[in-house]
């Protein structure tokens, strides 16, 4: 009986899951929301003349009941009955309300017998929940609710105390039944002042909680009354001397401006240069408001000030304070957080709450009573077998894997191992196995090791490989986990010391399941700050699943319109984009004095290096290529060039790669190639020289398929079963992270340099150039200043897109080449010069 309710409680849940139940409920709820929200608005003005239908309605049906009740009824009884129906229904017809008398009664109760007009508030969440059962996923029920119940109480308060206290004859009550007497109980209790205080601070409270502007909004106000910014000469801002710029002869004081007083001017042409390190003292406002304003004061040797000022226009960024040609000192505020724009985004965990379902399967675990037989019957042939040969065993003992089962012989002194290597065939035929792989010996143990596959083997999931400890509280970088050894441990590694990885197998032994494997874990345990993903699938059907998580975890070319890299001439320019950026990165660290980018990243979060010079967050880019050998065998040397770069050179700067590919031939996996990739995955392969090309070994001809692996990093090889993860659980994971809020774009890849020049062939058509190009080149000629870092601040874009723009001044002959660490030297001495050019 109980399994019968449970039964039918599941199938109830599973009919509203429906997505055209969910949208059938949505349409009744948006129409029935739409008729009680006119019949609100339409008591504002017909509710008093209805208010007199609606007495007369109630007296003359109480006059219908009691004449009713009276029993037996005569015939004279019901002729009177039926008079009074029909006078009730013309009584109804004379309400004024548009939505009948049934509307005028349901507003009067709603807004005088209950709410007041915080009403309005309800119906507003009904077309919100109407919405989400629509499919608008980004609409949060629950903070919906809570939203609208508090302005709906709120709002009746509020009214009840305002209104209600001083009008008394309208026939609306603001604020309800509720509000009159909520509002009466505080007054009573904590007087008419306590019960204002109450209502105003509660509503401060929750503006806090649900608007995010809030607290901006009132040191905004705060800091408009509080005193002007004040920047004085000495530490003593008490002294009289202090310091004001004469505001009737200067405007402004921009940003690293000079402010030089009379008396010193003819104290400095006698000065020489210097390059004494600034003394600075950084004042916080007592307003510690959200301007961020600060007093810098700055003590110079040569009796100069510099003054600069801290703002929150651009985030992450360091002041510095500079001479004409070195900078000395370091403002320091709070340690960058990279993860502050997407301060909400949620790590995927098992479960998705929203939708009510997890977002992985956890498969159930076999019995293992059954291996045990087998295991013994097993132990009992092989016994048997090498005795036949005249092979004596001392010991056996075994180790249940989830798909296969590890048997260690020690085997009686004076046996020849490559005697028993030899007898594999034998012992195969003897279990009527699918295929036994024979360790002699076993590296680091004196014990030979004959695998032998289950006849049930388990599946690994993804959930019970994720959930483990082992990644839980992993501290890699990179980790990723892949699956359970043969003693059903969780294997894990980090792909940032590999620090690449080559994936070998034929055709459906789970490949792509262990490429979805590594994407899984690395989705499961970094933010999208953290990490950025180049996925190249000539099948064009791999990957396209991960397309919803552009705008988190992606990077492509700007104008490239996939977020998955398919076409050849796509891939050849992605690749050699990544090695413009492999190159760009190693400038940087070069620049900070670095080693690789962890010691990079740790400085600029500590805000140890300078934005404005073109520091920035370095996110590891992990690039996933499926298809290598179709891909070689239509670019050939275009795509293995790149490929060769980059597996030698950007480790250090966090560029990792992971290739695939079904046939490991020599002539797709080159020595190059080879060389560059130390760790390497073999799945099931069709020969031992397909093998031996991807292990450098035989052993992967005689694995059993099905996610069943070798996982070498040029020792011996470890046999691992693949973590399986379905599409299903891969497309909620993807749904999970693409309905959270994102960046605006996919990360973008700097250009990539093309033949000959260097330079894009685009970028000389003034046709083609960047829409701001004008406008940058009249920035750069009047200041004299060829910086991408002054460019990208002055107009507010992005990096990339500005050092595309001064690439194509250089093209133009407006500035010159790069200069190191130094900005480029600007070539158009006036903007006169510049305007000829321009219009030329």
């Amino acid at each position: 009986m109980a399994k019968k309710s449970t039964n039918k409680k599941v199938y109830i849940v599973d009919f509203f899951r429906d997505k055209t139940v969910q949208f059938i409920v949505g349409v009744v709820l948006f129409f029935l929301t739409i008729y009680v929200s006119l019949a609100l608005i339409s008591f504002l003005y017909s509710g008093k003349a209805d208010q007199s239908v609606v007495a007369e309605y109630n007296t003359k049906k109480q006059e219908y009941v009691d004449k009713k009740s009276h029993a037996p009824l005569t015939d004279a009884d019901k002729k009177e009955l039926q008079n009074i129906k029909k006078e009730l229904l013309k009584i109804q017809v004379k309400a004024d309300n548009i939505t009948g008398y049934r509307g005028a009664v349901m507003s009067e109760y709603m807004i005088n017998n209950w709410l007041g007009l915080g009403v309005f508030f309800l119906c507003a969440f009904g077309f919100v929940c109407s919405l989400r059962l629509f499919g608008v996923k980004k609409i949060s029920i629950w903070k919906s609710f809570l939203f609208f119940i508090f302005l709906t109480i709120w709002t009746s308060l509020l009214l009840a105390f305002v209104l209600d206290s001083f009008i008394e004859d309208s026939f609306i009550r603001f604020g309800g039944d509720f509000g009159i007497s909520f509002n009466d109980w505080l007054s009573a209790n904590l007087g008419k002042l306590g019960a204002l205080l109450v209502i105003v601070g509660s509503g401060v409270i929750f503006a806090t909680l649900a608007i995010s502007g809030t607290i901006p909004f009132f040191k905004k106000i705060y800091s408009n009354l509080s005193d002007k910014k004040i920047f004085s000469l000495s530490g003593d801002k008490s002294s009289k001397d202090t310091y004001k710029p004469n505001t009737d002869s200067v405007d402004s004081v921009k940003i690293g401006d000079e402010i030089v007083p009379e008396d010193w001017k003819q104290q400095d042409k006698n000065r020489q240069n210097t390059s004494n390190p600034t003394i600075i003292e950084v004042t916080p406002n007592k307003n510690n408001g959200a301007d961020n304003d600060f007093f810098v004061e700055i003590n110079t040797d040569e009796g100069q000030l510099i003054i600069e000022e801290l703002g929150d226009s651009d985030d992450g960024a360091i002041v510095i304070i500079e001479d004409e040609e070195n900078q000395h000192g370091i403002v320091d505020t709070e340690p960058y957080n990279p993860r502050k724009d997407l301060s909400q985004y949620m790590i995927p965990r098992f479960y998705d709450k929203y939708k009510d379902k997890p977002l992985l399967t956890d498969y159930p675990v076999s019995d293992n009573s059954q291996n045990e037989e087998e295991k013994a019957a097993n132990r009992k042939k092989i016994v048997e077998t090498l005795q036949k040969f005249g092979i004596g065993i001392k010991k056996i003992y075994e180790t249940i894997g989830p798909t296969i089962t590890l048997y260690e012989i020690v085997p009686e002194d004076g046996v020849r191992i490559n005697k028993i290597r030899n007898l594999a065939d034998d012992i195969m035929l003897s279990l009527a196995a699918t295929g036994i792989r024979i360790i002699a010996p076993i590296p680091g143990k004196g014990t030979i090791g004959i695998e032998v596959p289950n006849s049930k083997p388990q599946i690994v999931s993804m959930y019970a490989t994720i959930a483990s400890k082992k990644f839980q509280e992993s501290t890699y970088d990179l980790p990723v986990a892949l699956g359970r050894t043969i003693t059903n441990e969780v294997f894990m590694f980090d792909l940032c010391k590999m620090p690449h990885l080559l994936v070998a197998g034929a055709t459906g032994q789970g490949k792509s399941v262990g490429l979805n494997a590594i994407i899984t874990s690395l989705l499961f345990k970094k933010h999208p700050s953290e990490l950025k993903f180049v996925l190249i699938d000539p099948k064009k059907v791999e990957f396209n699943i991960y397309a919803d998580i552009e705008r988190h975890f992606l990077a492509k070319l700007p104008d490239e319109q996939e977020p998955v890299i398919t076409d050849v001439e796509k891939v050849k320019q992605t690749l050699n984009s990544l090695c413009k950026e492999m190159d760009s990165r190693y400038d940087l660290l070069k620049m900070a004095h670095s080693r690789n980018i962890k010691e990079y990243n740790e400085k600029f979060i500590s805000r140890h290096l300078n934005p404005l010079k073109g520091h920035r967050y370095l996110p590891y880019i992990v690039v996933i290529v499926d298809e290598f050998g179709d891909l070689i065998m239509t670019a050939g040397k275009d795509v293995e060039m790149p490929i060769a770069r980059i597996a030698q050179l950007a480790r250090a700067v966090g560029i990792h790669m992971v290739i695939a590919t079904q046939r490991p031939s020599v002539n797709i996996i080159t020595g190059v190639i080879k060389a560059n990739f130390p760790a390497r995955i073999a799945f099931k392969v069709s020969s031992g020289v397909d093998s031996k090309t991807i292990l450098d070994g035989s052993g992967a001809q005689q694995l059993i398929g099905r996610g069943d692996m070798l996982f070498s990093q040029g020792n011996e090889p470890t046999r691992v079963q693949c973590a399986f993860v379905d599409t299903p659980e891969v497309e909620n994971i993807v749904h999970f992270i693409g309905n959270q809020q994102g960046y605006p774009s996919a990360f973008p890849l700097p250009e990539p340099d093309f033949a000959e020049g260097g330079t894009d062939k685009k970028e000389l058509d003034p046709a083609k150039r960047d829409s701001l190009f004008e406008d940058v080149a009249r920035f750069v000629v009047s200041t004299q200043q060829g910086s991408t870092s002054n460019v990208q601040r002055k107009f507010e874009i992005g990096f990339n897109r500005a050092g595309r723009i001064v690439d194509q001044l250089e093209a133009a002959g407006i500035v010159g080449p790069i200069n190191g660490s130094k900005p480029r030297q600007v070539l158009i001495p006036t903007e006169y010069e510049l305007e000829k050019l321009l219009n030329s």
